[in-house]
């Protein structure tokens, strides 16, 4: 066998090296997922640390630190959001999109935006709830926050299902997600748990969030339309008004996370049912064929 140009094999080297990168994001993205549990879990045990020590100064400090470690969970989802955005763009960027690629991203979708934020929902929403009154009805609020953040979970699972299968379908209007995208549902979440940090201690207002939950499950698995983004080319040339959009949205999250992050999570939750809304006031031609995404 005659040896290979040196050009030839440099040029497999820097493939193989391209088919890593964006599996490396997605690997991130399994991190960040796997650290949120771990963080939401830390939480729960300081919150249990300070109901043993109700009423002391110690139970103030124990307080803090699991509001810290739920904000810690949050972010760490909320960087698993970034990573998940860049490992399918770089991935059609270089042309190494695979199967491989496109299964562990789903897997690591679930963990990262269907497990961990079920689970930090379930611990800063119930978790730390006192004293619930003698309602019998009432008194189940727990064991219902466990079923109710479980089927998040399930709508998850099968939106990234249903759209692994649907891959085989020629491609329909890339602007748009048919259902809610599970990162958008994760980001909801965290935009809630990071703007308020302290957990719910109200049964009324913990009612409220396991409503909440279910919404963002139906709307996961709901043929409400959402704008996904896949259109913005930023190889393109722009107008200078949409840099300065991008450079004023990208300032108000690093000086004023809390309440841009909440303001752009509400308002792409909201942007679905405003659009269905308007579908049924304003008939259009029928609706394009899924995207395939999560």
């Amino acid at each position: 066998m005659e040896p290979q140009p040196p050009k030839q094999i440099e040029r497999r080297g820097i493939r193989r090296g391209i088919y890593i990168l964006p599996s490396l994001f997605t690997v991130g993205t399994l991190f960040c997922g796997y650290y949120a549990l771990i963080s939401t879990q830390r939480a729960g045990q300081f919150l249990a640390a300070a109901g043993a020590a109700a009423l002391t100064p110690k139970a103030a400090e124990l307080g803090a630190m699991a509001a810290a470690a739920f904000d810690s969970a949050a972010k760490a989802i909320g960087w698993a959001i970034v990573f998940d955005g860049f490992d399918g763009r770089i991935a059609r960027m270089t042309n190494t999109a695979s199967a491989f690629g496109r299964e562990l991203d789903s897997l690591a979708d679930v963990i990262a935006f269907g497990v961990a934020p079920a689970a930090l929902a379930y611990v800063w929403g119930i978790r730390a709830l006192g004293e619930l009154p003698t309602s019998p009805l009432l008194q189940h609020i727990p064991d219902l926050a466990g079923i109710l953040t479980f089927a998040y979970v399930i709508c998850g699972a099968s939106r990234l299902a249903r759209f692994n299968i649907d891959t085989v379908k020629p491609s329909g209007d890339r602007r748009f997600f048919v259902g809610m995208p599970i990162p958008a549902a994760a980001g909801f979440v965290v935009a809630v748990v990071h703007f308020y940090k302290q957990p719910l201690t109200s049964w009324q207002i913990s009612l409220a969030w396991l409503a909440a939950m279910v919404i963002l499950g139906f709307l996961m698995v709901s043929r409400m339309r959402y704008y996904s983004f896949k259109a913005l080319d930023l190889g393109k040339r722009h107008s200078y008004l949409a840099i300065l959009v991008i450079a004023l949205v990208i300032g108000g999250i690093w000086i004023y996370s809390e309440p841009v992050l909440l303001t752009i999570a509400i308002t792409y939750t909201l942007s679905g049912i405003i659009l269905r809304i308007i579908s049924k006031i304003r008939p259009h031609p029928p609706t394009p064929e899924e995207v395939h995404a999560a």
